[in-house]
């Protein structure tokens, strides 16, 4: 039997994936995180770092000290963030974990825009770094906080709290600006404290497992890559659905949008490791080089290459304009589809249909790549191959393709061939995107981070229809209404037809088709 003439364990390593040890963060390391009171350290960075430490990932004898204005003691910091850690009835190993992380986690209250608070940050950083062995002392800086005060909390903790005897990160949050030029001044202002080395930009769908595998399906895969251009594929859609509303965060909402909310980030990022051309290696700058390139071949998005809605009230639910946090008079989009197209040569004439919106009929993120139509002349009305990637909930990745009809009748029918992941690897738990994050940081791959010239050509792409939405252009369109948990607007399948989407014939079902139905 031939044999690939290395270890069986070693088949199918990346070697270029494999940061260098140098780089990462193994001991005598503090993790402080800034904004530890606020919604998303409880319920994403706090879940994520004990999820880390579970599984044995984090530093050896690692301290995490949270940062916030609120003032509270140990005993109530410590009450918020365990409360979103699942603990499974009974499962004393599990209780224990967290009283361990409860342990080496400490809080620090101060403000955000004073020298001495920070100072004091320092003092309690130090005190803690006193009774290291050696002189290394490694911190990073995890900033779960508004916008309003990045450049703030940046610049004092570069000036009160950096080491100067080991290695210093930061993690920043978006929203990176609202448009081109916001975006522009908060990094101009975070790179006159901190290096691009230094700064991890979380987009946290680069953190998730069928995003990252997209990288693998593409180029390991001979049989995906041959069909992957403008010749075999006729359209592109990548959506985000969520079944529920603004629920009260309306007046926080309305100021950025669904665009900015999920278009100009998530999805875009999808887009780009999607269309990317083959990079050099796998490590992180040679894939961003590839993103960046592919983004800039994206011109500006055209107006009537836009579909924008805002739900009402349906089905019992309160409609957008129903929030008491949302201004009565508010035409911000809760729906968006926009169309972009890729001038270059493999992706020339392609349609990518973006598409996100709040109160739908589901929650599912995924992306469907229809394939152009079979040469006419032995079938009638035979429908198109698709590979779809089901991002969430549910990761799969699957392939529609049409067989012969099971029996004596000769007929094609729609068909699939399924990958669901937990149905395939029964015993693998997938991590949280901001576990894989943050372990990225800690070991200094930038790889899954938004690097800062791939930021400023996803706002060119953006920032005009943002301005004519935001009534800088002339008068602000007004978005179509659609019910809450409807599909989304009655105008999308007209949208998505006109960019030549066909939907499969009526006689699939999924997962099961009865084949004496048809």
């Amino acid at each position: 039997m031939a044999t690939t003439g290395r270890p069986r364990a070693m088949s199918g390593t990346i070697p270029s994936m494999e940061s260098a040890a140098h780089e990462s963060l193994q001991e005598n390391t503090i993790i402080v995180v800034l904004g530890a009171s606020g919604d998303l350290a409880k319920k994403k960075t706090y879940p994520a770092l004990f999820g880390l430490y579970r599984m044995g990932f984090l530093p050896r004898d690692v301290k995490i000290v949270g940062y916030a204005r609120t003032k509270m003691d140990n005993a109530e910091y410590h009450k918020r963030i365990t409360s979103y850690i699942k603990v499974p009835e009974g499962d004393e190993e599990a209780k224990a974990k967290v009283d361990e992380f409860k342990s080496f986690s400490f809080y620090v209250s101060g403000g955000y825009e004073d020298s001495s608070s920070f100072e004091n940050l320092n003092k309690f950083l130090e005190d803690i770094e006193s009774k290291y062995q050696s002189k290394e002392r490694n911190r990073l800086f995890y900033l779960a906080l508004p916008p309003s005060v990045f450049i703030p909390v940046a610049q004092h903790l570069k000036e009160q709290c950096y080491s100067k005897d080991g290695k210093n990160r930061i993690i920043v949050e978006k929203p990176f600006g609202k448009d081109l030029e916001s975006c522009r001044t908060l990094l101009s202002s975070l790179k006159q404290h901190w290096t691009e080395d230094e700064t991890f930009r979380i987009d946290h769908y680069l953190g998730k497992e069928m995003v990252k595998n997209i990288l693998v399906l593409r180029f390991a895969n001979v049989a995906l890559g041959a069909p992957w251009d403008k010749n075999s594929i006729s359209n592109v859609q990548i959506t985000f659905k969520e079944p529920f509303g603004t629920e009260g965060r309306g007046g926080y909402f309305d100021e950025f949008g669904i665009i900015r909310d999920i278009l100009q980030n998530h999805l875009l990022q999808v887009l780009s490791i999607l269309t990317m051309e083959r990079p050099v290696s796998f490590s992180a700058e040679d894939i961003r080089d590839e993103k960046v390139k592919v983004l800039r071949a994206i011109p500006p998005i055209e107006r009537n290459d836009t579909l924008l809605g805002q739900y009402v009230a349906a089905n019992g639910k309160p409609g957008y304009l129903d929030d008491d946090t949302v201004p009565h008079n508010s035409v911000c989009p809760t729906y968006a589809a926009t169309t972009l197209w890729i001038n270059n040569p493999r992706w020339e004439g392609v349609p990518f249909i973006l598409k996100a919106g709040k109160a739908l009929n589901e929650a599912k993120v995924e992306v469907r790549i229809q394939f152009k139509d079979v040469t006419q002349g032995i079938f009638k009305d035979i429908s198109r191959n698709e590979l779809v990637i089901r991002i969430q909930p549910s990761e799969a990745v699957y392939l529609k393709l049409n067989t012969k009809t099971p029996g004596l009748n000769t007929r094609a029918i729609p068909t699939e061939m399924d990958l669901t992941y937990k149905r395939r690897f029964t015993e693998i738990k997938i991590p949280e995107a901001y576990e894989a994050l943050i372990l990225d940081a800690l070991r200094g791959d930038h790889s899954n981070f938004v690097r800062d010239d791939e930021l400023d050509v996803a706002w060119k792409i953006f920032t005009p229809i943002l301005h004519w939405i935001d009534g800088k252009a002339g008068p602000a369109p007004r978005p179509v209404n659609y019910p809450y948990g409807s599909r989304g607007p009655k105008e999308l399948d007209s949208f998505i037809a006109k960019y030549g989407y066909k939907r499969t014939v009526p006689e699939y079902t999924w997962p099961v088709m009865n084949v004496s139905n048809l």
